[in-house]
This record gives C-alpha cells, sequence and structure tokens, in this order.
C-alpha cells in the first residue's frame, strides 16, 4: 500500500491546535533539543581539583627571632603608627595547603596575649602565620 492511499483519509484535515497547551515559537521548539549538563557541577569540581595551594613554610627558630624581634621593634614605634607590608599564609577552606599574600597597612596594636597584630583597617594577622615583615622602621638594622 502507498503513503498516498494509507493517509488519504486525514491528509486534508486542517493541522491539530491544542487547547491546553499553547503554540511554541520555533526559538522555544529549538531550546528543547539543546545540549544540557547531564553532570552538574562537574566542570566546578574538576576547576577545583586542578586549583594550586600551596604548602605552608615551616619556619625555623632564626627566623621566629626575626620576626619576634621585629614585632617588638613595632610595638616600640606603635606610637609612630608604623606602616608595614606582611607577608603570611592563609589557609585554604576548600583544600589542604593555602596561599602566602602581602598585606600593607598601618600597625594598630599588636596583641601578644591572643597572639595576632591588628592593622588600621581592622585585619587581623595571626602571628603564627607571618613569615616576613618589612618596613621603614628597620631600615638601619640588618635583618
Amino acid at each position: 500500500m502507498n503513503a498516498q492511499l494509507k493517509y488519504s483519509d486525514i491528509i486534508n484535515l486542517p493541522h491539530h491546535v491544542s487547547s491546553k497547551h499553547p503554540h511554541l515559537s520555533r526559538e522555544q521548539k529549538a531550546a528543547q533539543f539543546a545540549p544540557f549538563a547531564a553532570l552538574t557541577g562537574f566542570e566546578d569540581d574538576i576547576s577545583e581539583t586542578a586549583r594550586l595551594t600551596d604548602k605552608r613554610i615551616e619556619i625555623d627558630d632564626g627566623l621566629k627571632e626575626i620576626i619576634s624581634n621585629k614585632l617588638n621593634l613595632i610595638k616600640l614605634n606603635i606610637k609612630n603608627k608604623p606602616i608595614v607590608i606582611i607577608t603570611y599564609f592563609i589557609n585554604d577552606l576548600k583544600k589542604s595547603g593555602g596561599k602566602y599574600i602581602d598585606i600593607e597597612g598601618m600597625v594598630k596594636k599588636i596583641n601578644l596575649f591572643d597572639n595576632y597584630l591588628l592593622l588600621n583597617d581592622n585585619t587581623k594577622v595571626p602571628i603564627k602565620d607571618i613569615i616576613d615583615i618589612k618596613s621603614e622602621i628597620f631600615k638601619d638594622i640588618n635583618y
């Protein structure tokens, strides 16, 4: 049986229009067949795994002494509002390791009881995480 004879009873009928579902535009019809992310979040997981972190440097007693001397000198000059550049470690919240950052600011307070240095913008820098401090007040001292 050929196709013309098979559909001869419906071939000339008008196209059906649904009373329940609105007519879709060409763009809406095409969107139904657009690719989708079968593994939601997979790209983010791959990016996170590929992101590198630094290991914390274990400082020796010599460097601990230098940092301690610098902190004492800053404490003696705190009224002069010394500006410092501090290099310290920040733990990564998602994976092991972290990163070293430099922050510049005016020292507001050194709290040796709770072991942090407070800058004028209220940034607290844990003393245990500091690996270097630079300042003009150290220019005459050989560190």
